[in-house]
């Protein structure tokens, strides 16, 4: 015959405690998951994508797969040049076409604004395209490149996907949402000093006449920060300010198709983007630094005597 005691130990109440125990420790383990792998106890895996995101994304692998293909036969590829140090390949443009089409496709009533076709429709709503960001880079096969897509809704970013096809990259973003890379959510980095801080620019090679401006400010970050970086791919540069890989970024004399979708990543995962005056418009200008706040606001101080 079984004791109190026994029947207490198996009885119903018994059950709830050891299922409320058991509960909490699953609860513990999970949240103990979330601040390893993701950094965050809140992460609940990756949100809903945007449907124009989401057909941004197929235009942006669709043309990824155009541009890893002709990896292959790199010197079979038909070469113009657009200007001084300005180049334009049949891959350019075939990736530009098949972006422009899947895009279309879904909204035939949107706008285009491409690098290589130029304005296409009229509309509130307008797709800013770099198919092939540092062309230069792919010619030589130095894999550094990548596909640049953003949307613009009455002139403001609202979607952006910076997709790298050699490395499976796919940074995207939603005006409000957050940004992510391969669906996990990014930030800007947490460094705090200038002096600790890795920095990435653009030589300004395209404009002769922005040099002699450009060279003073490489002279002023040179001897104050851990390292400067030149990829040549200002969409990447942006991409890796946004996931933290570097703490800034500032270049002269870009194009809006080189800066709309990187800055809207940039945005979105926390970061702060300026002129290196600090004024603010950097799409029409083609002046940016960007930056974490800390690290910005300490960049755009060590500038201010070194802009003209």
């Amino acid at each position: 015959m079984r004791g109190a005691d026994q029947d207490n130990a198996n009885g119903p109440e018994a059950i709830r405690h050891a299922t409320a125990r058991f509960t909490r420790i699953g609860n513990y383990q999970r949240i103990a998951t979330r601040i390893r792998y993701y950094g965050s106890p809140f992460y609940n895996g990756p949100t809903a994508m945007h449907p124009m995101l989401n057909i941004a994304v197929r235009a942006a692998r669709r043309a990824g797969t155009v541009i890893n293909r002709a990896l292959n036969r790199l010197g079979d590829i038909h070469i113009d040049k657009k200007g001084h140090q300005d180049y334009v390949t049949e891959i350019d443009r075939e990736a530009e076409a098949v972006i422009i089409h899947t895009l279309l496709d879904a909204y035939p009533d949107h706008g285009i604004l491409a690098e290589e076709s130029g304005e296409q429709g009229a509309s509130d709503y307008v797709w800013v395209i770099d198919p092939l960001d540092g062309t230069t880079n792919f010619l030589h096969g130095y894999p550094q490149f990548a596909v640049s897509i953003a949307l613009r809704v009455r002139g403001e970013l609202d979607q952006a996907v910076i997709f790298d096809p050699v490395r499976d990259e796919l940074f995207t973003a939603t005006r409000g949402a957050g940004a992510q890379l391969n669906n996990r959510r990014i930030r800007v980095s947490n460094c705090l000093k200038l002096e600790h801080a890795l920095l990435a620019t653009g030589f300004p090679v395209r404009e002769r006449a922005m040099i002699d401006p450009y060279l003073p400010t490489l002279a002023a970050f040179l001897p104050q920060v851990a390292g400067v970086r030149r990829a040549g791919a200002a969409s990447l540069d942006l991409a890796f300010v946004a996931c933290g890989r570097l703490d800034g970024f500032w270049e002269f004399g870009l194009r809006a198709w080189d800066i709309a979708a990187g800055a809207l990543l940039v945005q979105e995962a926390g970061g702060i983007l300026t002129e290196p005056d600090g004024s603010l418009d950097m799409l029409e200008s083609g002046n940016i630094l960007c930056g974490s706040p800390r690290i910005h606001q300490q960049m755009l101080k060590r500038l201010a005597d070194h802009i003209t």
